[in-house]
């Protein structure tokens, strides 16, 4: 199986947190995503940096565009791979 990634782009932590918590609910994710501050360049204060939501997805069962819904309630987006 291909390593698949799923990066969610999030506003702030908080959004970022609750949006990881959701996956599991929604999604029937069981392993933890992984969260990184993605300071925004050159910037050093925390309040100009988004937050991603990395999820492994090797099975391909998660699907694209009901991750955008998904992270759309949180102002967030997907990343395209």
């Amino acid at each position: 199986m291909s390593d698949v990634r799923h990066v969610l782009v999030l506003p702030d932590r908080d959004a970022a947190e609750e949006a990881a918590e959701a996956l599991g609910e929604r999604f029937g994710v069981h392993e933890e995503p992984r969260l990184v501050r993605d300071a925004l360049a050159g910037e050093d204060d925390a309040e100009d940096a988004q937050w991603l939501v990395l999820l492994r997805d090797e099975a391909r069962r998660l699907d694209p565009g009901e991750l955008n819904e998904f992270v759309a309630a949180w102002d967030g987006w997907r990343e395209e791979p």
